[in-house]
């Protein structure tokens, strides 16, 4: 139901293809020239060739579980290729062995050299940075209420020292119908915030979950076209109807549900069946 999107400019299918070669359990699902879905380490992901507008930043990024010493050091080496070093690849509080890089694409990683008791190894993660540093558990407690299926897996707390509010999270992994998410804290000012690069797609089944979704998640934040809006944190989410490709793929009906579709914020099913 839920699957990260990511943003680039021009080179979707060409990145695609690198992290299904790289990854465990790569493959390409569907590539329809403007975008390109495909699952890695238990995920799926859409890669969306959407042109200069939108950047990648690290405020959304992807943790991944290796699993052990020859898979962490053999990611490391192939996502810094071309890529920078957030953090390098050695021991540290929470981990014996970590780092955080950002590749050619433009794409944050997080590698851990921990295993996790879950199919889905890849984790979307989410940062909250500068005036948003202490919402991470109200932001898990909110999706928590949105989403069907929810659990609150764990939270560490911040320390005293960090300078965030009392009670605050600094880490949080929860579950929204089955799906496994991170938030973190970022303690230390960023020159970054949450994109329109990197969004989550929601595919609906009925009508009903459409509103569901753009009420709720958009609720204080804002609505785009096309079924794209930011919720109140500036977490991007694309509220799309499972049967949109099935439409487009139809040669006889795209040009009409395209020309439908381009003109709404929320998706109306009756509307884009009848087009």
């Amino acid at each position: 139901m839920i699957y990260p999107c990511l943003w680039f400019n021009q080179n979707a299918g060409e990145a695609a293809r690198h992290y299904t070669e790289l990854f465990p359990n790569g493959r390409i699902i569907h590539d329809s020239g403007l975008a390109v879905t495909f699952t890695i380490g238990g995920t799926r992901f859409m890669a969306l060739n959407g042109g200069p507008k939108f950047t990648m930043n690290p405020a959304v990024s992807f943790f991944v579980y290796c699993g052990g010493e020859k898979e962490i050091d053999r990611l490391y080496e192939a996502l810094c290729d071309g890529g920078k070093v957030i953090m390098p690849l050695q021991h540290y509080e929470w981990s014996s062995k970590y780092a955080w890089v950002e590749d050619r694409f433009g794409v944050s990683w997080q590698l851990d050299i921990d295993p996790i008791n879950n199919a889905q190894t890849i984790v979307p993660t989410l940062l909250f940075c500068n005036e948003k540093s202490g919402l991470v558990k109200e932001a898990a407690e909110n999706y928590l209420r949105i989403f069907p299926d929810p659990h609150f897996l764990f939270g560490m707390e911040a320390p005293q020292s960090g300078g965030l509010p009392s009670g605050s999270l600094l880490f949080a992994q929860f579950k929204l119908g089955g799906f496994l998410m991170n938030a973190m804290s970022s303690p230390e000012p960023q020159h970054y915030d949450f994109s329109t690069a990197n969004s989550f797609v929601i595919e609906c089944d009925t009508q009903e979950e459409i509103d569901h979704y753009w009420n709720e998640l958009g609720a204080g934040g804002r609505y785009d076209m096309c079924g794209w809006l930011a919720d109140r944190y500036g977490v991007a989410w694309q509220i799309v109807p499972r049967i949109l490709p099935q439409l487009l793929s139809d040669p006889s009906r795209r040009e009409r549900v395209i020309n439908v579709f381009l003109q709404m914020q929320k998706f109306d099913l009756e509307k884009l069946m009848n087009a």
